[in-house]
């Protein structure tokens, strides 16, 4: 059997998030015992809570709600690469010694060390031109380790825009540690929200049999 790579980040209480944004809690509704015979939990979260998918509607007033988004991009083929080397930016040079020819999903490490316990404001980000040439080379999703595409202090959301302007999908917040760069088949789909700019997602990668 091939193997499973669970790159989601563990839902619960104290995790990190966006600053300002809502913190994460999982409370008891019900609770088993001689006069409930199930457990039962309220979930409060944003809907940019860990690894999640963007909508087009969270940077767009026009776009897609995450429950009208093609399920297809984030189900098939994807290729890892390690950018922990990219510094603040990964920009083309970095992506062209590792980047095939054609892609369909692309996925980015960027942490050498994913920071679970704490926030941290210096992730690195994409340029618009390495979102350029993802779209020239066939991609349909980008994928990143880091919380954003574009920096937290940062109004014209350009990388965002790019992706938007190429109809590509984009996973923020995954956890890429303890897999090797390489090809592997991406499965990832948000959960269902009705009119949501964004979703959870539990994300997996699965390897490809030789």
């Amino acid at each position: 059997m091939s193997r499973l790579y669970d790159i989601s980040q563990p839902l619960r209480a104290g995790m990190p998030v966006w600053p300002g944004d809502t913190s994460f809690s999982n409370e008891p509704t019900w609770v088993l015992g001689d006069s409930c015979p199930v457990n039962v939990s309220r979930l409060t979260l944003s809907t940019h809570t860990g690894s999640h998918a963007d909508a087009p509607s969270h940077f767009d007033a026009e776009g897609r709600a995450i429950d009208a988004v093609d399920l297809a991009c984030y189900i098939g083929p994807c290729v890892l690469l390690d950018m922990t080397h990219a510094g603040p930016v990964v920009k083309p040079e970095h992506l062209f010694p590792a980047l095939p020819s054609r892609v369909e999903r692309v996925l980015l490490r960027t942490w050498v060390r994913f920071p679970h316990d704490e926030w941290r404001s210096d992730f690195t980000t994409m340029a618009a031109e390495s979102i350029d040439l993802l779209a020239e080379r066939g991609a349909r999703l980008i994928g990143v380790d880091a919380p954003s595409l574009d920096p937290e202090v940062d109004s014209a959301l350009l990388a965002h825009r790019r992706v938007h302007h190429h109809g590509m999908a984009i996973l923020e917040g995954l956890v890429l540690d303890a897999v090797p760069p390489g090809h592997y088949e991406l499965i990832a789909p948000p959960l269902k929200l009705a009119g949501g700019d964004a979703a959870p997602v539990r994300a997996l990668l699965r390897e490809l049999e030789q």
